[in-house]
């Protein structure tokens, strides 16, 4: 596994204890790139890639975002809103699924990172189908 850069020392701590195979990758920006991420029974597949990008001035800026490697879809046929756009990253393509924290869930520097992401892009893919 890749660590073509330095993640912070709670970020890198997160994964290691995450347990699933991680890479940090530079590719235009910085990616933190999470093998066999587990979806949800009702995605056409089961584990992907997730692809998150380390904005510049991270951790006081927010991330945003995830990035899947195959593109995934609703085993019963309904779209999936805000992911038909795709990104290259690494010489593959992924789905970007467009995210967003929201005013009742603001970013707060020095509590919000990596893990804090994480539980969010958990959230999205579960929240797909209780909306």
């Amino acid at each position: 596994m890749r660590r073509e850069f330095q993640l912070l020392k709670e970020d890198a701590q997160f994964l290691e204890d995450y347990g699933l195979p991680w890479e940090a990758v530079i590719d235009g920006s910085q990616w933190v790139i999470i093998h066999d991420f587990p979806t949800h029974e009702s995605y056409n597949e089961l584990q992907v890639t997730a692809a998150i990008r380390l904005e510049t001035g991270y951790p006081m800026t927010q991330l945003d975002m995830v990035y899947f490697s195959p593109a995934i879809t609703r085993v019963d046929g309904q779209p999936i809103g805000a992911t038909q756009c795709s990104q290259q990253i690494d010489g593959k393509p992924y789905q970007r699924w467009s995210r967003h924290r929201t005013a009742q869930n603001p970013w707060i520097p020095g509590e919000d990172n990596l893990s804090s992401h994480i539980i969010l892009v958990e959230e999205w893919l579960a929240r797909e189908f209780y909306q």
